[in-house]
């Protein structure tokens, strides 16, 4: 994601082009995303895993033992996700919609699925108009990883000392290139903001499915009933 600008950059997008050369650099790669493909949630979470200490991964479980079901480590991460490879492809409501809704449905396979389509959907958009993503600062992908984190995971709570120390952890394992000093900033910065009540995030109510995600939906839980009846 960094590297998008580089000479490595480059080369990687040359690498992704060649069929079989190009599948094997995915295999190989522990980012995958290889030729400017979307990194899948599944690939960010083995990238992220990879780089983490056995601090880094204690720290997303306690933050979970702390906030309930929705502080489980992979809604941190999707929230995570949602930031690091949508921001530019994505709208922060969009993020923010999607979050919230996951914070009631407890579906992320849902999510996961509708965010992949919407983010392709942009690149086609961007391809046919023939304009480039805009450049993104990591430090910008961090704050909307956090903001993201609030609404899914407070849902408008105040972010307690010990919830601090935790959100240092994860989102600096998460955005290692930030650094630490900047990971602080932007999480006291929110706290700040939440203290205050100045907090400009709408928590957005999650909009109603279309009647083409209802249909994906009950097509899934139709799927699993017949699964179950086999079995």
């Amino acid at each position: 994601m960094e590297e998008s600008n580089t000479l490595s950059g480059f080369a990687n997008k040359v690498i992704g082009s060649l069929p079989v050369i190009g599948l094997v650099a995915r295999i190989l790669s522990d980012e995958g995303g290889v030729g400017g493909d979307v990194i899948d949630f599944a690939e960010f979470r083995r990238r992220v895993g990879n780089k983490c200490s056995v601090n880094d991964s204690r720290a997303f479980y306690e933050f979970q033992e702390r906030r309930g079901r929705v502080g489980d480590p992979l809604y941190v991460l999707l929230c995570c996700w949602l930031a690091a490879v949508g921001a530019g492809l994505l709208k922060s409501e969009e993020i923010l919609e999607g979050v919230a809704r996951l914070r009631v449905s407890n579906d992320i396979e849902f999510e996961e699925e509708t965010f992949i389509a919407m983010m392709n959907d942009a690149r086609e958009k961007r391809a046919k108009l023939r304009t480039a993503a805009p450049t993104i600062p990591m430090e910008i992908r961090a704050e909307k990883a956090l903001e993201a984190i609030y609404v899914c995971c407070f849902g408008g709570d105040p972010i307690e000392e010990d919830d601090e120390k935790l959100l240092f952890i994860m989102l600096n394992a998460v955005f290692p290139s930030v650094g630490q000093p900047g990971i602080e900033k932007i999480v006291k910065d929110k706290i700040k903001r939440v203290a205050e009540g100045s907090e400009e995030i709408k928590f957005p109510p999650p909009k109603p499915l279309s009647k083409e995600a209802v249909q994906m939906q009950m097509k899934d839980l139709q799927f699993l009933k017949q699964m179950n009846e086999t079995q």
